[in-house]
């Protein structure tokens, strides 16, 4: 079986050394409200009663705000004369 989206989160958390605030940081910068207790959940075990499985659109918008976080925002493409 392949990788689930929680893992990935998982994953990219820990290789850029994240806390809850920096991802609830991270997902403010794409306008994504997130609690810390959604992501507790998102980083519980599979077996536990409070597990909730990571959709798409959280993933989608954390990955954006990181693009964000790690390389600051896209330069306005508009020529400015």
């Amino acid at each position: 079986m392949g990788l689930t989206n929680n893992d990935i989160f998982k994953k990219l958390r820990v290789a850029h050394k994240l806390r809850d605030d920096d991802i609830v940081k991270i997902c403010a910068l794409v306008d994504f409200k997130v609690s810390k207790s959604e992501l507790g959940a998102f980083f519980r075990n599979e077996n536990h009663p409070k597990y909730m499985e990571c959709g798409d659109q959280i993933l989608r918008n954390f990955l954006n705000g990181l693009v964000i976080h790690l390389r600051g925002p896209m330069p306005d493409k508009r020529v400015k004369e």
